[in-house]
């Protein structure tokens, strides 16, 4: 909370205290998926172990999945090739997408944690599981999931005569050749495939290397989740997870990856349910096709095909736009995208993170200024804040692998309704702007749960936003509430939310700046609402006005876009029971609403955006107090803001902050 002081001295320490998270981190995906191999097996053979052994594959690095247009080329030459394998994967296939099974396994290296540790674990990959197998649905493999060997590994030559009856088998073996691995997991015999030497070009005659394994049953993909503390956990600050996928089937679509999970942020006392299943999350997805190594793989499915069977590749599904900007053109991306800025403009592809793009401009993030809040964007925030989006599924279905349950998708609040240009740099420095503010003060997250302070960061190239301050900014924690007397008359509870405020109670010469402040909020329809200020009566709060409070000087005022829009978010809990993506399948008109002053409902609430005019203020006796609050704001951001500069810092995906285990 925000405490009035006369003495600048104090006031700037408080703003010391109260300062936003300032640990950062980068992160790593990309750099990490690009140093591993990727073993897919090729035509003739397919990852179920009911194929029988067939040894021959394909090995990718990151760079060669990516490397020119020609691959391309080649692979469209050899479409016919691939659609007799899909005709043959079909037959395999079961008829109907199902939900993906992800079976997980961890090295016995990984398994010596302590029981807390290790119920943690498994409360956060079981609730991580759980949710990424209720938005995505594949055609499940028929048996056992059996990975295949790295021909480059075990075997020193192969037959390269394409008109040989063992073309690109194996004619020699490699003597050296002890196992192979999932990034630095050692996959078990179990799990993989046989494999063999032909010692001529055309005899069957062979000589069995491995046996196959027994493989996994009831599996779609395979997740290694090894935990230790590995170099680039201790050289990363902050490092709570990083990943890549190691295996793909003859479609592309991945089987095979691993998440490590860097063990000390296990142990961490402030260790949180939420922030661990949020970072699980943007790691799987990432390994299971939001990657910039797999775009060149992604399969048309979106007209005559359906998902998983014999769809043709895409090709190209990114282009620049007319800023040189990088964005993703498929169907159900551009239409999500539409529908999200309510714009029509055939040249809205979802933009991609410029920031930690490869040279092509490629990146497996969105790009924050445009995206922020979506859990594929490049800088993640507290869970609360942070959705399972509706462009984030739009991009997995139409990688061509999944049917996504895109129902369930959450409401992306940063920038509905906005328009084409919203994010824009030409655009986010607009002192009217409604998500993006100006200078360094003080003010409310656009989700109004939070406090927070005006900052930039990397990611948002100047652009600047109110992040949530890093103590006691949470509005809806009781706990927050101060014990000493509070002159701005703030309330901390379930429904309560953060206004911009300059309120001071009227029998004290403590006088308060404009600032986020936590007052008590209840529904009473579509985009309306009451408040409560301590120790008064509920009162309306038109949106867009500003309101006097009796018994108290200044105004409270009321925002005119998020508060009681639509019911698909709910209240954040401390219970890791409730976390921040389960979606509630009410719809607004379900809400009980009422007009009196004292009811004790808690209607669940969420953040949607909706283009309404600015009603106007309701009495024209609010305008003096305003500016007078006004200028006392900027009189304070002057006097404090370049003390305060130093200490601007962001989260960044893989970064932990003094309280929040970031990713």
């Amino acid at each position: 909370m925000l405490s009035p002081s006369p003495h600048p001295s104090l006031l700037l320490l408080l703003l010391l205290l109260l300062r936003l998270q300032s640990a950062c981190g980068r992160c790593v995906f990309d750099e990490v998926q690009r140093s591993v191999r990727v073993v897919t097996p090729s035509a003739g053979s397919t990852s179920s172990k009911n194929s029988g052994m067939d040894d021959s594959q394909t090995v990718f690095t990151a760079a060669e999945q990516a490397r020119s247009f020609h691959q391309h080329i080649r692979q469209t030459r050899g479409a016919s090739r691939q659609c007799l394998q899909s005709q043959r994967e079909m037959r395999q296939a079961t008829t109907d997408m199902a939900p993906i099974r992800i079976h997980t396994w961890i090295p016995q290296e990984s398994l010596t944690l302590s029981e807390v540790d290790r119920e943690r674990l498994e409360s956060a990959i079981k609730h991580t599981v759980s949710i990424v197998s209720s938005l995505l649905s594949v055609r499940r493999i028929p048996g056992p999931l059996l990975l295949s060997r790295d021909i480059n590994k075990y075997c020193k030559f192969i037959w390269r005569n394409t008109s040989a009856a063992n073309y690109n088998r194996c004619g020699r073996a490699n003597g050296s050749y002890r196992d192979e691995t999932c990034l630095d997991v050692v996959i078990p015999d179990e799990h993989l495939r046989g494999c063999a030497v032909f010692h001529h070009p055309d005899s069957d005659v062979r000589t069995e290397l491995r046996r196959d394994g027994v493989g996994l049953d009831d599996t779609d993909f395979l997740l290694y989740l090894h935990i230790q503390n590995s170099h680039r956990c201790s050289i990363e600050p902050g490092m709570l997870a990083y990943a890549a996928h190691c295996q793909a089937d003859t479609q592309g679509r991945p089987l095979a990856g691993t998440v490590v999970i860097c063990r000390e942020q296990l142990r961490q006392e402030r260790y949180r349910h939420d922030t661990t299943v949020q970072i699980l999350i943007h790691e799987l997805f990432h390994v299971l096709g939001f990657s910039r190594t797999l775009f060149r793989t992604w399969r048309d499915c979106y007209q005559t095909h359906p998902a998983g069977v014999g769809c043709p590749l895409h090709g190209w599904v990114t282009n620049l736009d007319d800023t040189g900007h990088v964005r993703i053109y498929t169907q159900s991306v551009v239409r999500a995208l539409q529908e999200h800025l309510n714009s029509t403009d055939h040249r809205l592809g979802a933009p991609l993170e410029n920031l930690d793009a490869d040279f092509r401009g490629l990146s497996s993030h969105w790009e924050a200024r445009i995206l922020l809040g979506s859990i594929m964007a490049a800088t993640l925030g507290e869970p609360s804040t942070v959705q399972i989006d509706q462009m984030t599924l739009a991009a997995l279905q139409d990688t061509g692998w999944y049917s996504v349950n895109r129902s369930r998708a959450q409401s992306l609040v940063w920038g509905q309704g906005e328009g084409a240009l919203f994010g824009s740099l030409s655009t986010c420095n607009d002192s009217t702007s409604f998500y993006f503010c100006t200078g360094s003060g003080l003010g409310c997250h656009y989700h109004h749960l939070h406090k927070g302070e005006c900052q930039s960061d990397p990611y948002l190239e100047g652009c600047r936003f109110y992040k949530p301050l890093a103590n006691a900014s949470e509005c809806w924690k009781e706990e927050n509430q101060p014990e000493s007397v509070d002159w701005s008359g703030e309330i901390y509870q379930s429904e309560s939310r953060c206004f911009f405020s300059n309120l001071s109670r009227e029998n004290t010469t403590h006088r308060v700046s404009v600032a986020g402040h936590c007052y008590r909020h209840r529904c009473t329809g579509r985009h309306r609402y009451l408040i409560q200020v301590l120790d008064t009566d509920w009162l309306d709060c038109p949106p867009g006005s500003a309101i006097e409070v009796p018994g108290y000087a200044g105004v409270v005022f009321c925002p005119e876009k998020i508060l009681c829009s639509q019911t698909d978010h709910a209240t954040p809990l401390n219970s890791q029971d409730h976390g921040i993506f389960s979606v509630l399948g009410s719809s607004f008109a379900d809400v009980n609403y009422s007009h009196a002053p004292h009811i004790t409902a808690k209607p669940n609430l969420t953040f949607d955006m909706d283009l309404l005019s600015p009603e106007p203020w309701e009495s024209a006796k609010v305008i003096v107090p305003i500016l007078l609050a006004l200028a006392s704001a900027l009189s304070l951001i002057i006097a404090v803001g370049a003390a305060y500069k130093a200490l601007h810092g962001g989260v960044r995906v893989h970064a932990e902050a003094p309280d929040l285990l970031g990713l």
